[in-house]
């Protein structure tokens, strides 16, 4: 029987065929952007089960197991890691069309050398052989980094953030690990006592004394100067929608002491400070020369009983409305007037947005780089394979596909490397296919660069890690 997970997986055509194993395959991954952490890197940490490589953080796998009708207790809760395992098993087989199952048997084929299907009757064989080499030192967080073929790594770091780990990581690993300035915290005025206690941490890491709204920008420059002497040369920016309004300086101002206060804010005011905090924090971006990524369009946090009960990031989050193109043209050429428009990608989630976000990146690019403005790779509920032909289709109407800057993990689990793969193969059978229908060339000198460049050589020189 021929093997589900195989060298030819998804690509469906000769031409297919040939662009990912002659051009793709063997190109090193830049991990432009994820939530890693860094102090497993750092400590190099060693998973005793591959429950605790699998499941722990991955909330992509708790949300399939809830509607699978799991109990949470073997999501979350304090069950024996071979009963979590166990029920994860049996939900794999009902996420046959969901990128779940095919990530789950690219990650068993890469890492592990397991071609079995993952189901019950599969779950002892499987859980007791990877567990066992999980515990051997080829498999450490380091080991299986550069068993993917990693190059570089970027993290997704606080302002506040010590950057302990990253110091540590400097001295002791070949592959850089940077951090990403991630300032979301200073923009959340929903719960002002909770922002009034942020700002205060943000005062104690810079050293200076926030006092107005200009005091907190100087303290923000600090940290981000910071951030760029320990390697960082990307922002990412976590929004619900894309923030504009007009607004003067002693408006500002007048809002920030509300907020210094613990007061709340209208939303005309809240409006004005997002937008004023978040064109200074892009300045400074610009300041550095670094690239900012803007992810738009989740609805996080629905299930409000869930939310006090495990917080955040736990799989409760879902696809926000369709983002509004004037707040966003308005925020982008407020930047570009004053010449302070950093390279700049835009994610949504949205996919209501595809064709709008790639009218919209095409409206800031002035000549002086390629793609200065650009979008973004197909993005959490759009990662699979629809969602990212979607995207393929979508950006080559309307954009330039052959400078895409291409994938990114966006996942906290060390066993994720293979998305990029799966990722590869979907670039590559798309291209493909529009070469046998005739629309491509089927020329060598254009495809080359093409397939080369989106899955690798983009990114690298974009972000000027060739430098």
């Amino acid at each position: 029987m021929k093997r589900f997970i195989n060298e030819n997986f998804i690509l469906n055509n000769k031409t297919a065929e040939k662009l990912y194993h002659n051009y793709s395959e063997y190109q090193p991954i830049i991990d432009f952007h994820c939530h890693l952490s860094p102090a497993m890197i750092s400590e190099d940490r060693q998973f005793s089960t591959l429950t605790q490589a699998w499941l722990e953080g991955d909330h992509y796998k708790w949300r399939a197991m809830r509607t699978n009708g799991i109990n949470e207790m073997y999501c979350t809760g304090n069950t024996s890691d071979s009963e979590k395992f166990k029920n994860w098993a049996e939900t794999v087989p009902a996420t046959v069309g969901n990128p779940l199952y095919h990530w789950t048997h690219l990650e068993l084929a890469r890492y592990f050398n397991i071609f079995d299907l993952l189901s019950p009757s599969t779950a002892s064989s499987i859980y007791e052989k990877a567990s066992a080499m999980l515990q051997t030192k080829e498999f450490s967080t380091r080991s299986m980094i550069k068993k993917m073929n990693v190059e570089i790594i970027c993290t997704t770091d606080d302002p506040t953030d010590s950057l302990e780990h990253h110091k540590k990581l400097k001295g002791s690993f070949e592959i850089p690990v940077l951090p990403t300035w991630r300032p979301d915290n200073i923009i959340k005025t929903e719960d002002p006592e909770k922002l009034k206690a942020y700002i205060l941490k943000l005062e104690i890491a810079s050293g200076i004394e926030i006092k107005n709204f200009e005091t907190m920008i100087e303290a923000l420059d600090n940290r981000h100067q910071f951030f760029h002497d320990n390697g960082g040369r990307l922002s990412d920016h976590g929004l619900e929608r894309f923030y504009f309004d007009s607004f003067t300086a002693s408006e500002i101002n007048k809002i920030f002491k509300k907020l210094l206060n613990g007061d709340n804010l209208s939303c005309e005011e809240a409006e004005k400070y997002k937008a004023a905090a978040m064109l200074e924090l892009c300045k400074l971006n610009h300041k550095r020369g670094w690239t900012q990524q803007f992810h738009v369009g989740a609805l996080r946090n629905n299930n409000a009983r869930m939310f006090r009960q495990m917080g955040p990031d736990t799989g409760w989050d879902s696809i926000g409305n369709s983002q509004d193109p004037q707040k966003i043209s308005k925020f982008l050429s407020a930047l570009d007037d004053t010449d302070k428009l950093a390279k700049t990608i835009l994610y949504n989630l949205n996919p209501a947005d595809n064709e709008m976000m790639v009218a919209m990146a095409g409206n800031f690019n002035d000549g002086s780089i390629a793609v200065k403005v650009q979008y973004g790779a197909a993005w959490w509920f759009l990662d699979q394979k629809s969602g990212m032909e979607k995207h393929l289709k979508d950006l080559s109407s309307l954009g330039l596909l052959r400078r895409f800057v291409g994938m990114v993990t966006d996942s906290r689990s060390f066993l994720s490397y293979p998305r990029h793969e799966y990722f590869r193969r979907l670039v590559c059978n798309y291209v493909g296919e529009e070469v046998e229908k005739g629309l491509i060339p089927d020329e060598e000198e254009l495809l080359k660069p093409l397939i080369e460049g989106i899955s690798y050589r983009n990114a690298k020189d974009y972000f000027g890690f060739n430098k």
